[in-house]
């Protein structure tokens, strides 16, 4: 399996690996900062450097499968097109420099806590989500309009407030006794370990806790001037929120 630095540390920005595997689908690392698509987050992207100076582009960063196409422990680094005599002098072994581009994962760190200030300020399941260095987005399950100028002021507030933003975790029973923690509906938490990792916002003041494997900033005010720039109808049961950096 991949050790995943990042699940402990969003600011790691590089790390020494191992190749463990190399081939068309990409490489594989023992260990890795770099992030993979999951729970609405864009992977990251970034580079690997070999020891004489040549640099691999990953253009993407996804969870391995195996022959039945169910996800595994491995972690692929997808390299951007073109590469394929650089990737292909890469050996099992190898040790290489794996750093993120670390301006697009503040990026998707500074999105994603925001997503957990807008489930506080709409206290609605989620049956949609999406992550990217450009914008974030929520699908709400609900029918209420939502006020776009309303919404934006309330994150403004609770990231001026500076609410701390803690990692923790939770038993696989400790879930199963609080099934409301969950807050996707799309998207269940991961199970295996015996241990579901969680996002909390907030101190004495609780603004946010739910199971959450992404990125995120250390404290809210971190996140910077967010604000919501579209509130659309998607269906009769749906409200999407958009968010972007003003």
């Amino acid at each position: 399996m991949t050790q995943e630095l990042f699940r402990e540390d969003a600011y790691l920005q590089e790390c020494t690996a191992a190749v463990v595997a190399a081939g068309a689908d990409g490489i594989i690392l023992d260990r890795t900062v770099f992030y993979p698509l999951g729970g609405g987050q864009a992977g990251d992207t970034g580079v690997l450097r070999a020891p004489d100076g040549t640099q691999l582009r990953i253009a993407d960063t996804r969870k391995g499968k195996d022959a039945e196409g169910r996800p595994t422990a491995r972690i692929v680094h997808v390299p951007a097109v073109g590469q394929e005599e650089l990737l292909m002098s890469l050996k099992v072994g190898d040790t290489v420099n794996a750093r993120i581009d670390w301006e697009r994962r503040h990026k998707l760190m500074r999105f994603h806590t925001a997503t957990h200030l807008l489930c506080h300020l709409v206290p609605q399941l989620v049956n949609g989500c999406s992550i990217t260095g450009e914008y974030a987005r929520l699908d709400f399950n609900m029918t209420e309009p939502l006020d776009k100028e309303a919404l934006t002021q309330g994150i403004a507030k609770l990231v001026a407030a500076a609410h701390p933003v803690a990692i923790g975790s939770i038993t696989d029973e400790e879930l199963d006794a609080n099934p409301a923690l969950v807050k996707s509906m799309s998207v269940q938490p991961p199970r295996g370990t015996g241990r579901i990792r969680t996002i909390r916002v907030g101190g004495e003041a609780l603004i946010d806790y739910q199971p959450c494997g992404g990125t995120h900033v250390a404290n809210t005010s971190e996140i910077g001037n967010v604000i919501v720039t579209k509130i659309e109808k998607k269906s009769a049961m749906t409200r999407r929120v958009v968010l972007g950096f003003a």
